[in-house]
């Protein structure tokens, strides 16, 4: 399910590498009322390929709302997400489903991403997370997980959903459109059952000046990281109570990243002004070491299902 709104040659290839995958599976295109001869495009290839599907929004509505559309009109039990400027491994969907084929009770599941430039010269690769190359986390640990950066479910390309799940949720928030919408949708989707992670790179995310989220400042993208991560910090599995750090921890934490994020983009002042008195949290450098150099296990129970299901020859 793909959403777009003028960028037709990057829409192009989006389409192009869900059209090819090893597993015939339905294409969704939302195109949020793109005047860039994207409805022209659309409609010609929805007449000659009985995969596709073309849906137009007549006035731009934003991104959470088109894909609420898409997955509405879905007809899979699964859905997979991708941005017009994402693209995927062509064996993508034969792989998701062979994992999903391992828990039915999963919801939602994920896969590695590399991160690409314009050119599609791999720039760098989420992390590996859990034992083994697809691992079960149980639903009572995904929210703990997701709190402490041992789940790393991150943007659309990475994930798919259990379609249902979805509908139950009421889909994407429009308010916080581009900016944390999806890990609002996944810590809700969370609720309804187990997570699968799939340590194999299966998606490619671009990296660029043209992407939505650069849209917001360094202090917008700051305050919504904090409302979810309290709104996960609220659904916290009982048994994980007694090892959540206090929330203003967590806060402080989230001040440090953006506040190096500030300084990797060479924005000193706002980066000082961003960390402000996290800088003298010595339990938030710990939390912002643990995320990003320490990523153990989750639990006992997350469990390595790799050779419980073999694809038939």
């Amino acid at each position: 399910m793909i959403t777009t709104y003028n960028r037709l040659p990057l829409l192009k290839r989006a389409i192009r590498t869900s059209l090819e995958q090893t597993i015939a599976c339905e294409v969704i295109v939302v195109d949020d009322g793109s005047t860039d001869g994207t409805e022209a495009y659309c409609e010609r290839l929805a007449q000659t390929e009985v995969r596709f599907c073309y849906l137009r929004n007549e006035q731009n509505r934003g991104h959470s709302y088109s894909v609420n559309r898409g997955v509405e009109l879905a007809q899979g039990d699964w859905v997979k997400f991708l941005d017009d400027d994402d693209y995927l491994a062509l064996d993508c969907v034969a792989v998701l489903e062979d994992a999903i084929a391992l828990c039915p009770d999963a919801v939602i599941c994920s896969c590695q991403a590399a991160q690409v430039n314009e050119q599609e010269d791999q720039l760098s690769l989420t992390v590996m997370a859990g034992p083994g190359e697809i691992c079960r986390i149980p639903q009572a640990d995904i929210h703990y997980g997701m709190l402490i950066e041992a789940i790393p479910f991150g943007t659309p390309v990475q994930v798919a959903v259990r379609r249902q799940a979805f509908l139950q949720t009421g889909g994407w928030d429009s308010e916080l459109d581009t900016n944390f919408d999806d890990i609002d949708s996944w810590l809700r989707v969370a609720e309804h059952g187990d997570a699968l992670l799939i340590n194999r790179c299966l998606s490619y995310r671009t990296v660029w000046p043209g992407a939505y989220n650069y849209r917001f400042s360094l202090r917008d993208r700051l305050h919504t990281h904090i409302e979810i991560k309290h709104r996960i910090y609220e659904r916290i599995a009982p048994v994980h109570r007694a090892h959540c750090p206090p929330f203003r921890q967590v806060a402080a934490y989230l001040r440090l990243h953006w506040g190096l994020v500030a300084f990797k983009q060479r924005q000193w002042r706002p980066g000082l002004a961003v960390m402000g008195w996290a800088i003298a949290s010595v339990g938030a450098w710990r939390l912002l070491w643990r995320s990003r150099y320490h990523r153990a296990h989750l639990t006992a129970s997350t469990r390595d299902v790799t050779k419980e299901v073999l694809r038939p020859a």
